[in-house]
């Protein structure tokens, strides 16, 4: 760029030229090449073979929103279905700040020690404004994300929960067939996830903090309800008391509710993640209730239970994409819009006539 500044008439004023800026493209990197298509075949055999790199690239198939991906998503699932079903399911939930994903490196590095091959699927919450997640849970699990006998992979929520707790459990399918016979599946800890992850798991864990306010207030969400077991993380140092004190407080309040479903009470335990310590036992725990459910059929039931539920939950995300990508709905869609804005219908009287005219056409 010239400047007029360096003209001779302007005694006294010199502007440099100024440093020419870097290229935007970094010119020592290679052009990447691409991904490899594989074939249905070549997906389902590499899943049975343990292959994380394929497992991977199939669970990505799941969580696109292309046609095409789809349809081999759903190949690939029917293929894989029948080697599927031997893993014990966790859920596991709690409040923000709780420890979850480091409670899930300290209790996945101690089953991987007992002989255990784990997959770890996380549902992390997507930006309302951007539509972004961070997908940050791997950098908390430093050990547990570079281990060969784990599998660490989150997904974003993209604002619909329904969705993705789908495609978790079809992932799930394809982490049992890959050999992993246990399953972490992370809550977004933000109340309807909870319901999601409930109802694909057959262990449902809820993480509590002590010294955090009314320890009581869980009994006021249907989150204890659900639960079959809860545990106090950060028992340590100087919280051990509060900890202890925590614990006391929500068996108490257990004593409260009626009896769960499954016939076995949840059990209160406190631990340390962070200093390892109680994690062996809280394990312990998740193991002898598991098998007290296989022993009074409480077991086989839920996961029948299960798969209806997402039976109806399918037909319901079928109905409701085929009603907002119906080409007719798009225009009157908008124009009941403008009504409800401008106050001449009520939401429910334009709802209404929506439905009308989407079974009638």
């Amino acid at each position: 760029m010239k400047h007029p500044e360096n003209d001779a008439r302007y005694r006294g004023l010199t502007v440099n030229k100024g440093i020419d800026q870097p290229p935007i493209i970094n010119p020592y990197s290679t052009k990447r090449s691409p991904r490899k298509q594989y074939s249905v075949e070549e997906y389902v055999q590499g899943i049975l073979a343990g292959n994380n790199v394929i497992l991977s690239q199939a669970v990505t198939l799941i969580e696109s929103l292309r046609p095409d991906h789809q349809e081999t998503a759903h190949e690939i699932i029917e293929r894989c279905l029948p080697y599927a079903g031997r893993s014990v399911r966790w859920g596991i939930t709690g409040v923000p700040g709780a420890g979850k994903s480091t409670s899930i490196e300290a209790f996945g590095m101690e089953l991987i020690r007992q002989g255990r091959k784990l997959a770890v699927l996380a549902i992390d919450p997507s930006s309302e404004r951007s539509k972004g997640s961070i997908l940050g849970d791997k950098t908390r699990m430093e050990a547990l994300s570079v281990e060969p006998k784990a599998f660490v992979r989150p997904s974003p929520t993209g604002g619909s929960l329904g969705g993705v707790a789908r495609k978790t459990r079809e992932s799930i399918v394809l982490c049992e067939a890959a050999g992993f016979d246990t399953i972490f599946v992370e809550t977004v800890g933000v109340g309807q996830s909870e319901t999601a992850v409930h109802s694909m798991v057959d262990f449902f864990l809820l993480i509590q903090i002590a010294g955090a306010g009314d320890e009581l207030q869980g009994i006021k969400r249907g989150i204890m309800e659900m639960s079959d077991g809860i545990v106090i993380n950060k028992a340590d140092g100087n919280n051990i008391d509060r900890a202890n004190l925590a614990a006391a407080q929500y068996r108490s309040a257990l004593k409260l509710f009626p009896m769960p479903d499954s016939g076995v009470r949840p059990q209160v335990l406190c631990y340390s993640a962070q200093q390892l310590s109680g994690v062996a036992e809280v394990i312990e725990m998740v193991n002898k209730h598991i098998e007290l459910f296989k022993t009074n059929g409480s077991f086989e039931q839920r996961r029948t239970q299960q798969s209806i539920y997402w039976m109806r939950q399918s037909i319901d995300e079928s109905l409701r994409n085929h009603f907002y990508h119906k080409p007719e709905m798009a225009a009157m869609l908008r124009e009941k819009e403008q009504e409800v804005l401008s106050n001449k219908k009520t939401p429910f009287s334009a709802a209404r006539e929506l439905l009308d005219f989407y079974y009638n056409s």
